[in-house]
């Protein structure tokens, strides 16, 4: 069950699980949930369902209480011809992990009584938060750039969602959402704005450890926020506690793209934090983060791993995901491809990645594709 949430910078500001809550209120950094008691059983959870909501012991839900889902989690890992493995999270119900964190906080926010939903978007998540906002019979808006692929937007709107497009990156639309809930008072699900969205993305270790029968030897991640690496190097902390694994920890690879890669720029330097990219540019669209506040956070996870943080050209990346089409049929996106583009890179330079090797296809590239 859980304790309390718990601020990601000073682990001596915590704040109760019983409200809604957003940053701590101490010195705004993201909360992270922690758990006390719990135990989590390997023959309990091979008896269960094969979605992410079979971990529910380390998830934000009670005993008793039916989640707002749509199926999500439970996605196959893919052997590659070159010996590698992708986790493919287009298969989500929304086509792409934005599902994990959509459905958990979700969730949470609809237990809580909140009245309605926001969040900025570069497209994805947009679409998952709609789909959950409509499962769970709440009004979403969401803000996206204006040179958001239509598909994405037209998916959001199918929904029922109120789609507002802004000029600028998805940090000048995440000001317009926080705007907006401060005066509507919808609760802003903004990345690490909220603890849960980590929460469900979290899964996806949980999820690797019992399809590789332990934890891998290396990840290789598109890095736009930072929540997925930040969540997978949290559940191999819990799953450490539960007993499931040892010490060990797979090396965590951040892939970014040349025209937007703070997190890149900050791990060269040695830094703790990430300074904002000026006119970030990519047609990554889920890589065009300019900056955030999980940061710190995602930083810390690839120190701590021993990892790298490398960032690709979009031609790079782009020829990588038609291989992955045309030679492994891989619904890969962009992102997707700069996973096995930065793969290549780091093992030219000579990096040691140690086995299994496994990359990430964050979203289906269906949804990117030019309205007719």
């Amino acid at each position: 069950m859980i304790s309390h949430l718990e601020c990601s910078r000073d682990a001596t500001h915590r704040c109760s699980p019983h409200a809604l809550a957003t940053v701590c209120s101490d010195d705004g950094a993201p909360l992270l949930v922690r758990y006390s008691g719990a135990v989590l059983r390997r023959d309990a959870v091979l008896a269960r369902p094969w979605t992410m909501w079979r971990y529910r012991e380390m998830l934000p839900i009670a005993d008793d209480e039916e989640p707002v889902s749509l199926g999500e989690g439970a996605t196959p890992l893919i052997s590659l011809s070159n010996g590698a493995f992708v986790k493919d999270e287009a298969q989500n119900p929304t086509g792409s992990f934005k599902s994990r964190g959509m459905s958990v906080a979700v969730t949470v926010a609809k237990r809580l009584g909140v009245p309605a939903l926001v969040a900025p978007s570069a497209g994805n998540a947009g679409g998952a938060l709609s789909a959950y906002g409509a499962r769970a019979g709440l009004h979403v808006r969401v803000y996206v750039p204006r040179d958001t692929p239509g598909l994405l937007v037209e998916e959001m709107q199918s929904y029922g969602a109120d789609v507002v497009l802004v000029d600028g990156l998805i940090d000048g639309a995440g000001r317009f959402a926080a705007e907006y809930a401060r005066e509507s008072g919808a609760f802003n699900v903004a990345t690490f704005r909220e603890p849960y969205r980590v929460e469900g993305k979290k899964t996806m270790g949980y999820e690797l450890v019992e399809q590789l029968g332990g934890v891998p030897g290396t990840i290789v991640y598109p890095t736009g926020g930072g929540t997925g690496l930040v969540a997978m190097w949290k559940a191999f902390e819990e799953l450490e506690q539960l007993g499931w694994i040892d010490t060990k920890r797979p090396v965590m690879v951040a892939v970014q793209a040349e025209g937007c890669a703070p997190i890149v720029r900050a791990f060269d330097r040695g830094e703790e934090s990430a300074a904002r990219v000026e006119d970030g540019s990519t047609k990554m669209w889920g890589l065009r983060v300019p900056g955030g506040i999980g940061d710190r956070l995602a930083l810390r996870a690839l120190r701590e791993s021993h990892g790298h943080a490398v960032a690709v050209s979009d031609a790079a990346a782009d020829g990588a995901m038609r291989e992955l089409h045309r030679y492994e049929g891989i619904d890969a996106t962009e992102e997707g491809g700069a996973t096995l583009a930065a793969l290549r890179l780091l093992l030219s330079r000579g990096a040691t990645l140690p086995a299994p090797i496994v990359l990430f296809n964050t979203a289906t590239s269906l949804k990117y594709a030019p309205r007719a």
